[in-house]
């Protein structure tokens, strides 16, 4: 029997996107679990510019925000969500939702993302899969409709594209993504504020694990690959879980030579949070779609259960594959 709940995805253009934004008037926006620079800005940029208009909106999260967001995260509006139109800013899968994923999930009335792995779960998508970062459609989405943005918008914007590059360091980084930033500096942001809080401020129990998750790295593939833990354990050791971990996936880039960085994290009793970097051949997004995931061609991620060694396998298998596929040049399977 055909499935007649299944959700049909419409695509917007910018412009669509703007039309439906100005016709409704109570909003709640969602962003993804483990919240990041990118979804917040998004969303609370989204926020600040519906305000500056006269719509009523509210910004929801599953997890807890971390306080170092807190120069452009501040109190939204009380907003009815039975009643409300519901958007999810930089979610590629109503999974991503985390425990919000059960009221939500199925009634998400517009996506706007940069994810190419959407999985195109929301009754509209405005989906730009070139953009940097979702605060990259947003500045564009907020300029398109005449809003005015003010200085906690642009400050939100600015984190997030800032977050998304590795402050503008990544292959995602375009032309268009310097000129947004640009243009972002004519507004009060303080951008070597949010570079130091983003990207230069460690707490000393992050380096303790940082230290921990080095001494149990992983070289595999002619040391083309290299795999990071993070167990309960080490959490618990540290008092560091959440928001802190965001970091550990970045320091696989670093490594000479390495093609493939995994970092897996344990956010429970077998449930392990992957998150992958590559550089090409390899497709970060290819290999977590192997294993229920998916993302960027560089940046990818997906959520897997098992023991830590289960999953490692599962991981390295993946990896592999997308190696040969790309002519990586494997030699061993370690």
């Amino acid at each position: 029997m055909e499935n007649t709940n299944e959700i049909i995805c419409k695509d917007l253009s910018l412009k669509e996107t703007a039309k439906f934004l100005k016709k409704h008037d109570n909003f709640v926006i969602l962003t993804h679990a483990s919240p990041d620079g990118d979804t917040l800005g998004a969303g609370y940029a989204l926020f600040y510019g519906l305000k500056e208009i006269g719509k009523i909106a509210a910004v929801i999260c599953a997890d807890v925000i971390p306080k170092k967001y807190g120069y452009f995260v501040h109190e939204t509006d009380n907003v009815d969500s039975s009643k409300a139109t519901i958007i999810a800013v930089d979610v590629a899968t109503k999974a991503l939702l985390g425990s919000l994923s059960e009221e939500f999930g199925d009634n998400v009335d517009l996506c706007i993302d940069h994810h190419i792995s959407n999985s195109r779960y929301a009754k509209n998508l405005y989906l730009d899969a070139e953009a940097s970062a979702t605060c990259e459609i947003i500045y564009e989405l907020l300029e398109c409709m005449h809003v005015n943005i003010n200085n906690n918008a642009a400050k939100a914007m600015y984190t997030g594209i800032a977050t998304d590059t590795g402050c503008f360091k990544y292959s995602n980084v375009t032309a268009k993504t310097h000129i947004i930033a640009s243009k972002l500096y004519e507004y009060d942001i303080d951008a070597a504020t949010i570079n130091k809080i983003m990207f230069d401020t460690k707490s000393r129990k992050l380096l303790e694990l940082e230290r921990m998750v080095l001494d149990t790295a992983e070289y595999h593939f002619d040391n083309k690959c290299i795999l990071l833990s993070v167990t309960a354990e080490m959490q618990e050791k540290t008092g560091c879980s959440g928001s802190d971990l965001e970091g550990i996936a970045v320091i696989s880039r670093s490594v000479e030579g390495v093609l493939a960085g995994i970092s897996i994290k344990q956010t429970g009793d077998n449930e392990y949070k992957i998150s992958l970097r590559t550089y090409p051949p390899l497709n970060a997004s290819e290999i977590c779609k192997m294993i229920g995931g998916g993302g960027h061609n560089s940046a990818a991620g997906a959520t897997v259960h098992g023991t830590l060694e289960e999953v490692k396998a599962m991981v390295l298998d993946a990896v592999k594959k997308n190696m040969e596929e790309s002519d990586a040049r494997v030699s061993s399977s370690k």
